[in-house]
């Protein structure tokens, strides 16, 4: 019985999980800032500041659009500030295309590199995994 109540208990757990992390990526961020209209994804409507563009590294002709990622400082890029890193992390909504010749993986938004990381450095190493929501079954 105890088995049983095992996997009740971890299905339980499973099924309140809103997102999953899919494959984590490491790359560098920049940043941009407002007016963050219009943009390549939405055009004109407001998404907040909480937002990025992607590159071409996963920009994908536009199927990056609307994607959520989480986005972590993990280092500086160079010796002006050599400790960048707020320790915090910051989800951000893809809504722009970055493009050829943007310095960064991602190009957050300019409070979005606020949150993680001292706008001073510009450039940022980071790790990004993109947030999928979980798919529930029915039994």
């Amino acid at each position: 019985m105890a088995p049983k109540i095992g996997s009740v208990v971890m299905a339980i757990i499973v099924s309140l999980a809103m997102v999953s992390l899919v494959a984590g990526s490491s790359g560098t961020a920049t940043f941009y800032t407002p007016p963050y209209t219009p943009s390549a994804c939405t055009g004109f409507q407001q998404e907040g500041t909480m937002i990025a563009a992607a590159s071409d590294a996963f920009w994908n002709g536009g199927a990056a659009c609307g994607k959520m990622l989480a986005v972590t400082c993990v280092g500086a890029t160079n010796q002006g500030v050599p400790q960048p890193c707020t320790g915090r992390s910051v989800t951000v909504k893809i809504v722009d295309y970055c493009p050829a010749g943007c310095r960064g993986t991602i190009d957050l938004s300019q409070e979005a590199f606020a949150a993680i990381a001292n706008p001073d450095a510009g450039k940022i190493l980071i790790e990004y995994h993109e947030y999928v929501p979980h798919r529930h079954a029915c039994t």
